[in-house]
């Protein structure tokens, strides 16, 4: 019989076929991740420069100082060493509670976002013949959208024989500016275009 013949390993003297394709098998070690980079200011063992300007808890200035002995400083009052001006030389430090300071910082940092928020136009649409429950829904919804910082164009809608009542349409519309006069100002007088009458407010 002939004997079967291993293809790609070669087996070496007084060793077995698994003992060689073990020995010819490439371990690829895991990929080492990176290490997460941490956010927001140094503090504590994460500060880097042997010397600190120094700021305690009460905001007052303690000079230059050894890090280790900043750090033992803000141990002994129960907070955090916290890096506020990484570019000076030596860097500013102060005394603090991390967490809060943190905290405040998402806050701020909220608030500015909400400031940068792209102002959008929201469309709202009524009738002319609109009804008591309808228009006060409506009204909600223009409110809400002021509030959150976006104009509205409120369009009036004409079908049919409602084209020969525009005072009726005009009416609403006014009504709807009169009682938001206090958190709106108007951007576009009621106009008539085609079937539609619009009026455009945005918050004040």
């Amino acid at each position: 019989m002939q004997a079967a013949r291993i293809v790609g390993i070669g087996i070496q003297a007084g060793k077995t076929l698994n003992e060689t394709v073990w020995e010819n098998t490439t371990i690829r070690r895991p990929h080492r991740a990176q290490a997460p980079v941490k956010e927001g200011p140094r503090s504590n063992e994460d500060i880097r420069s042997p010397k600190v300007q120094l700021i305690d808890a009460e905001g007052q200035n303690l000079g230059i100082m050894e890090t280790a002995q900043a750090m033992a400083l803000a141990a002994e009052a129960g907070f955090d060493l916290v890096e506020i001006a990484a570019n000076n030389d030596p860097p500013i430090c102060k005394i603090l509670d991390l967490g809060r300071f943190k905290y405040q910082a998402q806050k701020k940092a909220a608030e500015q976002r909400k400031k940068q928020k792209t102002q959008e136009v929201k469309e709202i649409k009524m009738r002319p013949n609109i009804d008591t429950h309808d228009y006060e829904v409506k009204m909600r919804q223009v409110k809400k959208f002021l509030d959150e910082g976006d104009k509205v164009k409120l369009t009036m809608r004409f079908r049919g024989r409602e084209m020969a009542h525009q005072e009726l349409g005009l009416e609403v519309l006014i009504k709807v500016r009169e009682e938001i006069e206090d958190i709106s100002k108007v951007e576009s007088e009621p106009k008539l275009e085609g079937r539609q009458m619009m009026m455009v407010v945005s918050p004040r």
